[in-house]
C-alpha cells in the first residue's frame, strides 16, 4: 500500500480491491462455473468457509443445522465496535447451463439441463466478499474497532436460509445488515431501495401419498392379488398432485385481485412414482412457491392452495402432508442506512465496461440475431439513479395503498436491524428499438465472462468496503438507524417471525444436485440432444 498514514480508510479499501482484481477475477470465476443449485452448493460453501478462515475469521459450518450455510465473524484488534453483516449466496438455478461464451452453448462436458448462474449470484457472493475484506483490511492498517459478520446464505431461489439464520438468533445484536444484488430490474440500478421493499413470500411442499391402493373401488372383488392387471387401479399419488395442479391453475385468477404484482410458480419434485403398468404411483410432492405485496394476500393464495391440496388427496385415494420451505415477512426501509449506501455508490460511479467487453456485447448481440451496436449495453448500466428519484418511479406502477413490491428473502433480514439494499448494474443488452427478446443466455453468458463481468464486482466490492467503514466510524449514523429502525417496527405492526422458532430447513427432500467427482461429477438428468441442433441454430 501507499503511505497508509496519510490515506484515508476508504482509499485504502479501495487500493485492496484494486490490487486483488485478479484475484478476486478467478475467485468469481470458481464459483461460476461450480454452478450448484439449492441446498446443494458443498463446494461453494467449502470454498467461501476456506477462504475466509484464511483472512482471519473463525468460522462456524453448517449454521442453523444447514449444511451448506456458515456463520464468519472477525473482531478488530482496536475493539469489538458495531457489529456489521453481509453474506453470500452461491445456488444456480437448474436448466440454466451456459457456458462463458458469446454463442448459447453449456459449459464443457456438462448436461445444458445442469444449474447455471443466471442473476449472478456468483457475482453477489465474491462482491459482499470483496467489500467485507478490504474494510477489514482498512480496519486493521488504520486501527479502527468494529466486528465484521459475514454469512453464508444458500438456497435464495427457493427463499431457503435466512428466515433460519433469523430464527436461530444469527442476526442477533446487529448494528446494520448490508445486502446486495446485482440488479434484475428497471429502475432499480446503481442505486439503493428507499421506501418500497420487496414484500412477501412463500413457499411449500405438498406430499402425496397413497399408502392403501387396495382400499380403492375394486369390481374384481375375487382376485386374490391386490395389484391384479385386471383390476381396477386407484389412481395414485402422481393423480393427486396432477388434480392439484390443475385445479390451482383454474382457481388461480380467483385468489387475488390481478392488480398489485403477485405471482404463483410450481416444481415438481421427484419422488415415488412406480415404474409399472398395474401399480400406483404411492409418493408425488410439488412445490407451489408466491410472492405477494402483503401477508394478507399471500395468507389468501395459501387457503387456496391448501383447500386444493386436500380436494386433489380425497379424489385420487391419497393422504397429504405439507411442509414449509420459507415464509418471509414483507421487508422494512430504512433512510439513515439508504443515505450511506447511495453516498458510497456515488463515490465510486457506475461499473465501467471497457472496449474489449463492448466487443464481446457485440458479438452476442450477432449471436442473438440483433444488429450489433457501436455501444451494446443499455445506457441505464452507466447511470446511477439516486434511491428517492428511483422510488419515484417505482410507485408510477403501484397502487398508492401498497408498501411493497416483488420479493426476495434478504426483506427477512429487515426485521433484525436497520438494512441496505441496493443494486448495482450487470452487464445488459441495449434493446434495439424493434423490440427484439434477447434470450435469457446471453445475460448469463455475460455474467461469466470475466471482461463483462468483473467490473461490476470491483465497483460493488469497493462501494461496500465504503459502507461499512462509515457504519464503523459514525455511531451516531448507527444510532439514528437504530432509532429509525426501531420506529419502522412498530408502524409495521411489529411482526413477529411467521415460522416456528424451532423450524428446519427442508435439506432433506430430493433437491436437484450433481453426481459423481472430480472429471466424473455430472448433472443428474442426461443431455438429451434430439432436438437441440435445430433450437440454438447450429
Amino acid at each position: 500500500m501507499n503511505d497508509i498514514k496519510n490515506a484515508g480508510p476508504k482509499s485504502t479499501a479501495w487500493e485492496w480491491v484494486e490490487e486483488q482484481k485478479e484475484q478476486l477475477s478467478a475467485w468469481h470465476t470458481n464459483i461460476w462455473e461450480l454452478a450448484e443449485p439449492a441446498w446443494r452448493e458443498y463446494e461453494s460453501c467449502a470454498w467461501y468457509v476456506k477462504t475466509l478462515r484464511e483472512h482471519g475469521f473463525t468460522v462456524e459450518e453448517g449454521s442453523g443445522g444447514m449444511p451448506t450455510a456458515f456463520y464468519a465473524e472477525w473482531t478488530s484488534p482496536a475493539g469489538p465496535g458495531a457489529r456489521i453483516l453481509g453474506y453470500a449466496e452461491y445456488d444456480a438455478i437448474p436448466g440454466n447451463c451456459q457456458a462463458a461464451s458469446t454463442k448459447r452453448e453449456p459449459r464443457t462436458g456438462m448436461s445444458r439441463f445442469a444449474p447455471g448462474h443466471t442473476d449472478p449470484h456468483s457475482a453477489l457472493g465474491i462482491s459482499t466478499l470483496a467489500g467485507f475484506l478490504a474494510a477489514k483490511d482498512a480496519m486493521e492498517r488504520h486501527s479502527i474497532p468494529g466486528t465484521l459478520v459475514y454469512t453464508g446464505e444458500p438456497a435464495e431461489k427457493v427463499q431457503g436460509s435466512k428466515v433460519v439464520h433469523g430464527l436461530r438468533g444469527y442476526y442477533d445484536n446487529l448494528d446494520a445488515i448490508i445486502s446486495y444484488h446485482p440488479f434484475y430490474m428497471m429502475p432499480l440500478c446503481n442505486t439503493a431501495r428507499w421506501d418500497t421493499h420487496c414484500g412477501s413470500y412463500y413457499s411449500k411442499i405438498y406430499t402425496f401419498t397413497c399408502d392403501n391402493p387396495e382400499g380403492w373401488n375394486n369390481t374384481y372383488g375375487d382376485s386374490p392379488i391386490p395389484s391384479s392387471h385386471s383390476a381396477a387401479r386407484a389412481p395414485g399419488a402422481d393423480a393427486a398432485l396432477f388434480t392439484m395442479f390443475s385445479l390451482t391453475k383454474t382457481t388461480q385468477d380467483s385468489m387475488l385481485p390481478q392488480a398489485g404484482g403477485w405471482s404463483l410458480s410450481e416444481a415438481i419434485l421427484t419422488a415415488g412414482q412406480a415404474t409399472a403398468d398395474n401399480q400406483p404411483a404411492g409418493l408425488a410432492q410439488i412445490q407451489y412457491s408466491w410472492r405477494c405485496p402483503s401477508l394478507a394476500e399471500a395468507d389468501s393464495v395459501l387457503a387456496v392452495l391448501d383447500r386444493n391440496a386436500e380436494l386433489a388427496a380425497a379424489a385420487s385415494h391419497c393422504t397429504v402432508s405439507s411442509r414449509w420451505v420459507a415464509r418471509n415477512r414483507p421487508g422494512i426501509a430504512n433512510h439513515t442506512v439508504a443515505q450511506v449506501a447511495w453516498e458510497n455508490i456515488a463515490a465510486v460511479g457506475a461499473p465501467v465496461l471497457d472496449e474489449r467487453a463492448r466487443e464481446i456485447g457485440r458479438e452476442i448481440q450477432a449471436s442473438c440475431g440483433v444488429e450489433p451496436m457501436e455501444d451494446p449495453f443499455h445506457p441505464a448500466t452507466a447511470e446511477l439513479i439516486s434511491p428517492q428519484d428511483a422510488e419515484a418511479e417505482l410507485r408510477r406502477h403501484i397502487p398508492a395503498t401498497q408498501q411493497n413490491w416483488t420479493s426476495d428473502d434478504y426483506v427477512e433480514m429487515t426485521w433484525y436491524a436497520p438494512t441496505i439494499r441496493f443494486y448495482t448494474a450487470r452487464p445488459t443488452l441495449a434493446p434495439d428499438g424493434k423490440g427484439t427478446a434477447y434470450p435469457g443466455w446471453a445475460m448469463t453468458a455475460m455474467g461469466g465472462i470475466p471482461e463483462t463481468i468483473d467490473p461490476t464486482i470491483t465497483a460493488t466490492g469497493k462501494m461496500i468496503a465504503g459502507m461499512v467503514l462509515d457504519l464503523v466510524t459514525q455511531p451516531d449514523i448507527v444510532a439514528a438507524a437504530k432509532t429509525e429502525f426501531e420506529s419502522e417496527k412498530i408502524r409495521r405492526g411489529s411482526l413477529a417471525p411467521l415460522l416456528p422458532a424451532g423450524f428446519s430447513a427442508p435439506t432433506d427432500f430430493r433437491w436437484p444436485q450433481y453426481i459423481g467427482e472430480g472429471d466424473a461429477r455430472d448433472w443428474w438428468i442426461p443431455v438429451s440432444e434430439e432436438g437441440w441442433n435445430t433450437a440454438v441454430g447450429s
